[in-house]
């Protein structure tokens, strides 16, 4: 060491120690660096695929590149009493033409369901449980879908109480096998339904559950599929680019309450929620998950903010003769304590660093491996070099303070 002031000569020395420090011990110091470079690597990881996996289930929940409003009878997000609130009067076709000509929004889905799998056949061949759907013309426009063969059905069709079908990716590939389904005939509640298109495949997070669905125009499926006497019945409507998304909520809730005649001051008997309010509770979700896998993983940071505190001791304890000298030379105790903490930081620092980049190359692999979006955030990464360091010098404060504590005569004694 040497008499420099504390300035920008000092801490270019204590580089120099601290890389000295590491060559010189370098099985303590390699495994010090390593213990924080897998702790700083764990923490990245978890908070970029967590991340993701938000990004991913918002993507596959919302599943449309345009803002939507989803309006039911029970949206399970309003809170009250479920058995009372199903009870409300059912979203009819009606509300649906009305919201359409309201005012800030594109297109208009009417859907409906009976809330009852099945399994379908086709000669000897069959498809695991899948959920029939009725929906309007619009349905592939609101979900960012798109039809793989064949076509989806009209307008026309929808009017007409078709009876035509559009299968998902599931029912397409175990009924239909190297065949070209267009055109064949499906029994879907004892009654023939033709093929005229189908759908791609999703990649739901949720796997192949997420393609095993067949649709119908919603006239057909009321005709022939509400037999089960429980009905599901909402509208989707896409938000028309330039308007704001409570802006559009306010006046479908409008049309709404003058659709199902409600007087003023009479709460409202349906509920409409944005496709963003879907994202910002998988947002709350996932961020809880991550804050409690991101503590649990901290854990390998406190053993190796243990580890610096043991290496620094050890430095501390070799050097207390240099620590002397430098002392008796006029050194104070705030360039002492400046210079042990500085090292400990360059040796987290280091970890924390080579950390940095494991945690982005194993969150890279995990996250193409399990079809997450893998986004690198400036933010976290300044965040984790910072905390790196932190932790060096947190845990090094106590042997920093016991070198700044020497008493110089006491250690230039000690050979």
């Amino acid at each position: 060491m040497n008499n420099r002031p504390a300035t920008g000569p000092l801490i270019t020395d204590v580089v120099s120690q601290a890389l000295r420090t590491i060559s010189s011990h370098h099985m303590r110091s390699l495994l010090l660096i390593l213990g924080v470079a897998i702790g700083v690597m764990t923490l990245l990881a978890i908070f970029t695929i967590v991340t993701g996996l938000s990004g991913r289930i918002r993507d596959d929940i919302v599943s449309s590149s345009q803002p939507y409003i989803y309006v039911a009878r029970f949206s399970g997000l309003s809170g009250g009493d479920p058995e009372k609130l199903m009870r409300r009067p059912q979203i009819l076709p009606e509300c649906a033409g009305a919201l359409a000509e309201t005012e800030g929004v594109d297109l208009v889905d009417y859907q409906i369901s009976n809330g009852e799998g099945m399994v379908l056949k086709y000669e000897r061949e069959k498809t695991n449980f899948v959920q029939a759907v009725g929906s309007s013309e619009n349905f592939p426009f609101m979900f960012s879908l798109s039809v793989s063969e064949g076509r989806y059905f009209t307008a026309a069709e929808v009017a007409a109480r078709s009876r035509v079908v559009v299968l998902g990716y599931g029912p397409r590939k175990d009924l239909f096998p190297g065949l070209d389904p267009i055109g064949k005939t499906l029994n879907i509640y004892g009654r023939p339904y033709l093929v005229v298109g189908t759908m791609t495949e999703r990649k739901h997070i949720i796997g192949s559950m997420g393609d095993n669905y067949v649709v119908t125009p919603w006239t057909t499926y009321e005709k022939d599929c509400m037999h089960t006497g429980i009905e599901d019945r909402n509208i989707m409507a896409v938000i028309e680019d330039g308007f704001d998304t409570d802006d559009v909520i306010s006046n479908i809730t409008g049309t709404m309450r003058r659709e199902r005649r409600l007087r003023p001051g009479q709460a409202n008997d349906f509920d409409v929620v944005s496709s963003e309010t879907f994202g910002d509770l998988i947002d709350k979700v996932t961020g809880g998950i991550a804050l409690v896998l991101v503590v649990l993983s901290s854990v390998g940071l406190l053993v190796g903010g243990i580890g610096v505190m043991n290496i620094m001791l050890i430095s501390v304890t070799e050097r207390t003769r240099e620590i002397g000298v430098r002392m008796a030379l006029g050194a104070r105790r705030r360039d002492v304590l400046l210079q042990v903490l500085l090292e400990a930081a360059v040796l987290t620092g280091i970890g924390g660093i080579l950390g940095i980049g494991l945690g982005y190359l194993a969150s890279w692999g995990m996250t193409h491996l399990l079809r997450f979006p893998f986004v690198i955030s400036p933010w976290v990464t300044i965040g984790a070099a910072l905390f790196s360091i932190s932790i060096g010098i947190f845990f090094g404060l106590y042997p920093a303070n016991k070198a700044a504590r020497m008493d110089p005569i006491t250690a230039l004694g000690r050979l």
